[in-house]
C-alpha cells in the first residue's frame, strides 16, 4: 500500500509551489499542497503522518518564516515523517538540512533531504541571470530529477541531499557565516520607490507575513520582510526592492511557462 502524503511550501515567484506539488502528486495523486501561510496548513500537518516540506533557501538557510512555522508549531511534528526540499537558484550546501536539524529537535524523523536548482528569482540584481532558453534547460533538468526521486522514493530509497556533515560545513563556511545577519530575523530593508508606487495595493494581498500596508495612497513596509520577492516581482511599476537598488528583472514562474 501506498504512503499517503501532505505537501507544504513556502513560495515566492513559483518555483517552489511547481517543484513541490510535482513531486507531491506523483508520489500521492491525492495529496493536498497547500501554502505555509494558509490557515489549512497546520490541520493539514496535524492530519497527516508523512509530510513534505518545500521552501527556497536563502543564503544557504531556510527562510526565517519557515523556520518559525516549525518552532511555534514544535509538537506538530513529533513523530511525523518529513522529507524537506530546498529550491536554489545556484548553491546550497546544507539547504534542507537547516529545516531537517530543527525539524529533529521537535521529534519528527527525516525521511530525507532534496536539493532541486531552479531558475534565479531575485529580481534586483544581475547575478545569476540567465535567458529564457537557458532557464527552461533548468526547469527540464529540475524536473528529470523530480521524476528521478519519484521513482527511488517509491523502491524505499530517499535522497539525502544537504543532511550530512559535509554539506552542512558546505553551508555553514560556504555561506551562511558571511550571510548570517541577512536570516537570522526578518528583513527591515524592503524599499518602496514613493515616486513610483500607484498604491494598488497588488503587494499587500500577496505577502505572506501581511508586512505592507496601504497607507494615503502609498505602500509601507514594516520590517517583517520573508525575502520572498513575490512583491518585488508582481509590482506593476517596479517600485520594490530589496538586496538591489533597481528591478532587473520580473521572474513569476506561472507567467515564464506560458
Amino acid at each position: 500500500m501506498e504512503k499517503k502524503y501532505c505537501a507544504i511550501y513556502l513560495s515566492g515567484t513559483g518555483n517552489t509551489k511547481f517543484c513541490i506539488s510535482k513531486l507531491a502528486k506523483m508520489l500521492d495523486e491525492n495529496a493536498p499542497v497547500v501554502a505555509i501561510e494558509n490557515r489549512d496548513a497546520i490541520p493539514t500537518v496535524a492530519a497527516y503522518e508523512n509530510i513534505i516540506l518545500g521552501y527556497p533557501v536563502q543564503f544557504s538557510n531556510a527562510p526565517k518564516m519557515v523556520r518559525d512555522f516549525i518552532a511555534q508549531n514544535a509538537a506538530l511534528w513529533k513523530d511525523k515523517n518529513v522529507l524537506c526540499i530546498a529550491t536554489m537558484g545556484a548553491f546550497s550546501g546544507d539547504g534542507a538540512g537547516c529545516a531537517a536539524r530543527l525539524l529533529k529537535k521537535c521529534g519528527a524523523t527525516v525521511l530525507g533531504g532534496l536539493h532541486i536548482k531552479m531558475p534565479d528569482s531575485v529580481c534586483d540584481s544581475k547575478l545569476l541571470k540567465k535567458s529564457t532558453d537557458e532557464n527552461m534547460l533548468i526547469i527540464n533538468r529540475a524536473e528529470e530529477k523530480i521524476e528521478r526521486t519519484v521513482l527511488q522514493i517509491k523502491s524505499g530509497k530517499f535522497p539525502h541531499d544537504g543532511l550530512g556533515i559535509f554539506a552542512h560545513v558546505a553551508g555553514l563556511f560556504g555561506q551562511r557565516l558571511w550571510f548570517y545577519s541577512k536570516t537570522k530575523r526578518y528583513s527591515d530593508k524592503l524599499k518602496i520607490n514613493k515616486t513610483l508606487c500607484t498604491g494598488c495595493g497588488k503587494c499587500v494581498l500577496v505577502c505572506p507575513m501581511k508586512n505592507l500596508t496601504v497607507e494615503n495612497g502609498a505602500v509601507y513596509p514594516h520590517g517583517k520582510c520573508t525575502m520572498c520577492y513575490r512583491c518585488v516581482s508582481l509590482c506593476p511599476q517596479k517600485a520594490i526592492t530589496l538586496i538591489g537598488d533597481e528591478v532587473v528583472e520580473q521572474y513569476r514562474f506561472e507567467n515564464f511557462m506560458k
